[in-house]
């Protein structure tokens, strides 16, 4: 071995054609042994009462049209830019996808006069919002709507800092920038100075603080849906200007959703004890049921129950794997263990297409 500038150090190695009888060679083996999952199979044991889930289901399919009847009240720019401020809180509450066909009219209507919308609005928590919104969805507002918050010195205007709801919705449009919207960046360094300064110096309500520390660790848009929305029912309920039909129907939906992910995790443990994966294999690998199933929560709506489950097992077999391969398995056998894969996906493929 030689490095540059340093004198070559000579390692000695050991030849043998001599292989290890399987027994010996799994007394021989080196690996760091790893704790058990932390959560254990209590999940197994966890009460899931179905009566309940149906229940909830039913009281959430009874509100929904209570809840539909505020979004489709009236027309015009001001109640359009009103269904936009609607659909903002859809999303952040968890409830976007029971109005996605309303939600994709109200938008296509909304961008077709967003000029005229945004003419004239001077309220940075306004404008932002409706640059997030518009931009969450695929609807390419420019960002020079941001321009009209920037003084002659091409800073943005010193008064905006005593807003701290426009603050922290300017910092959450920024993170919709693309390579070239120059100024979402500024807006991104400004907005974040103040929020830090807002938090520091303990100005702003106790549940909007909050708020803000939870968007300067992850930002709304590269968070799950479900983690906001956990989030942001807490801090909503404590808005004074909150629809309480808006909230109870929040609240029914994440209740629901938590109890069919719990399902979803007693299936899981039961399918994982029922593959004896403890008693079978060393403990070389990594024991993570709980952790990868919340892995696949970005699919957190319910008609996506099978596929969190099929990708859970999915990821379960992959990271035994990997630690096979990583921290377990000798050369030779990672090779004879890639080429048994790779013959069996080529079964699978030939038969999926030729039978």
């Amino acid at each position: 071995m030689s490095f540059p500038g340093k004198p070559p150090k000579l390692v000695p190695l050991k030849a043998t054609t001599n292989t290890l009888a399987s027994k010996d060679k799994e007394k021989n083996r080196k690996f760091k042994k790893l704790a058990p999952s932390e959560w254990g199979h209590q999940f197994i044991d966890a009460h899931v009462d179905v009566s309940e889930i149906d229940s909830l289901g039913r009281e959430i399919k009874a509100l929904k049209p209570k809840v539909e009847d505020l979004f489709l009240s009236s027309s015009g720019v001001n109640s359009t830019k009103k269904n936009i401020f609607f659909i903002y809180l859809l999303v952040s509450l968890g409830l976007a996808y029971h109005f996605e066909a309303e939600i994709e009219e109200n938008l296509k209507e909304g961008f077709q006069m967003i000029e005229e919308m945004l003419s004239g609005e001077d309220d940075l928590h306004t404008v932002s919002i409706i640059f997030w919104v518009f931009r969450t969805y695929g609807h390419n507002v420019s960002s020079d709507v941001f321009r009209r918050f920037k003084g002659d010195n091409g800073k943005f205007k010193e008064y905006l800092t005593e807003d701290a709801k426009g603050i922290l919705s300017l910092y959450e449009a920024a993170h919709m920038g693309t390579m070239r919207d120059y100024i979402l960046d500024e807006a991104l360094s400004f907005a974040m100075s103040c929020l830090e300064t807002l938090v520091a110096t303990g100005t702003c309500q106790p549940h909007l603080s909050r708020r803000i520390q939870n968007a300067l660790g992850q930002p709304q848009h590269k968070n799950a849906e479900i983690l906001v929305a956990r989030e942001y029912i807490r801090f909503y309920e404590q808005e004074e200007d909150s629809d309480k039909t808006l909230l109870k129907f929040s609240k029914l939906n994440f209740k629901f959703l938590q109890l069919q992910y719990l399902q979803e995790l007693k299936d899981l443990s039961k399918w994982y004890k029922e593959k004896e994966f403890e008693s079978k294999l060393p403990p070389y690998y990594r024991d993570r049921l709980v952790e990868l199933h919340l892995v696949t929560l970005p699919f957190f709506e319910p008609k996506y129950s099978r596929v969190r489950i099929m990708v859970t097992k999915l990821f379960v077999v992959q990271i035994i794997l990997d630690d096979t391969c990583d921290r377990y398995a000798s050369l030779r056998e990672v090779e004879s263990l890639g080429n048994a894969i790779e013959r069996y996906y080529i079964y699978v493929v030939y038969h999926y297409l030729y039978t």
